[in-house]
């Protein structure tokens, strides 16, 4: 169905109504001419309800938009500002948008209004926090790694010498050097992935023989209990990534999705794949943006996790288990902003969902030869 004001179809406005942003054309007298898909949506009203509805009306009295709408109007050049606040009862509280607002040469006095709510940019911001975080734990983690393991091995040596020579009293005082001794250096071989700088080798991958792999591990260890469900979209391209990383990231959000659901009967894990054209983001090291229009969702029923957590959730050492090391989210961070993607974290008291949004193969990437057991499915 067109949702264009008009009758007419035309590719523009295919175009126009796939774009993930609200797009809104006003004419001279403030009314809107034209809005998109996303548009309805986000101001809550059909098309036909937009149509010659006044942008003034949708917006908040005093909001900085129609102040940017007249000045372009007078200039006849495009104008950029961020964290514009339209927030009403209508559009919802804590409403921040960046804005994009050019003239329509063709059409004298109409402007084309476009806006990205700032959840998204800032869930971009927060993901470039996570790698910088996870940097830092690169250093620590290289650090630990040379001024304890060597120390550690010396201490556990000498604690099996004396085991061998202390009376029946004090040997188990002896175990329990060595076990904690072998806790700690478990704990820093884990820290020492971080501190791994070698290029990743990627290639094109099926996401969907991934999430096999990843749900007949879970289905056969510690989700054999919890419903996993499918949603999936067979067209997808495939993804340019490390498929044994791949692995590595899922299991580890689908094991802590299973550790959320505990023992609640009712629990279930959803797995989704889809196509989302229009999130592009800076590529490390360069000034190339990057898109990434592929979306792998982890979702569970759990009771979610805490408001006061949720902002920090990637940082190396947050975790809310009793034995948790909270390197577990942390390396996920990492291991996705390696591959140049974003991950974020949704949760309400209903359910927590997990987003990754990654980039396509394309025929320009370079292939790069694999073991046997990482070959493109």
């Amino acid at each position: 169905m067109n949702r264009d004001m008009s009758s007419a179809v035309d590719p523009a406005n295919i175009v126009l109504n796939t774009i993930r942003r609200p797009v809104v054309m006003v004419d001279a007298d403030g009314l809107i001419s034209f809005a998109n898909a996303e548009a309805e949506d986000f101001f809550r009203s059909s098309a036909a309800v937009l149509a010659k509805t006044s942008l003034a009306k949708l917006i908040p009295f005093g909001s900085p938009l129609l102040t940017l709408v007249d000045q372009v109007r007078e200039r006849n050049a495009p104008v950029n500002e961020y964290r514009v606040d339209v927030s009403s009862p209508r559009l919802g509280l804590e409403k921040l948008v960046d804005v994009y607002v050019a003239p329509v040469p063709e059409i004298s006095g109409s402007v084309v209004v476009m806006l990205q709510e700032r959840s998204m940019a800032d869930k971009i911001e927060r993901q470039m926090t996570h790698r910088s975080a996870a940097r830092s734990v690169t250093g620590l983690a290289a650090m630990l790694a040379h001024e304890i393991k060597n120390p550690l091995s010396g201490i556990r040596g000498a604690a099996q010498l004396l085991e061998t020579a202390v009376s029946d009293e004090d040997r188990s005082l002896t175990r329990l050097i060595t076990e904690e001794t072998d806790r700690i250096v478990s704990l820093v071989d884990r820290m020492e992935v971080f501190s791994d700088e070698r290029p990743i080798e990627r290639q094109p991958v099926n996401i969907h023989v991934v999430f096999d792999r990843v749900k007949a591990i879970a289905a056969n260890g510690f989700a054999r209990r919890i419903k996993i469900n499918e949603i999936y979209d067979p067209s997808l391209p495939p993804v340019y990534a490390n498929r044994d990383q791949l692995v590595q990231i899922f299991l580890n959000l689908v094991k802590n999705a299973a550790e959320a659901i505990g023992n609640d009967p009712q629990g279930e894990i959803t797995l989704t794949t889809a196509f989302r054209p229009g999130i592009r983001v800076m590529a490390p090291g360069s000034r190339d943006r990057v898109s990434l229009p592929l979306e792998f969702c982890v979702i569970d029923n759990g009771p979610g996790v805490s408001e006061d957590i949720l902002p920090i959730l990637f940082d190396p050492f947050i975790t809310t288990k009793i034995n948790g090391s909270g390197l577990g989210l942390a390396l996920v961070a990492k291991l996705v902003g390696e591959h140049g993607g974003v991950i974020e974290c949704d949760s309400t008291p209903r359910g927590t969902s997990f987003r990754i949004l990654m980039p396509a193969w394309k025929d320009d990437h370079p292939r790069q030869s694999f073991s046997d057991g990482n070959q493109a499915q």
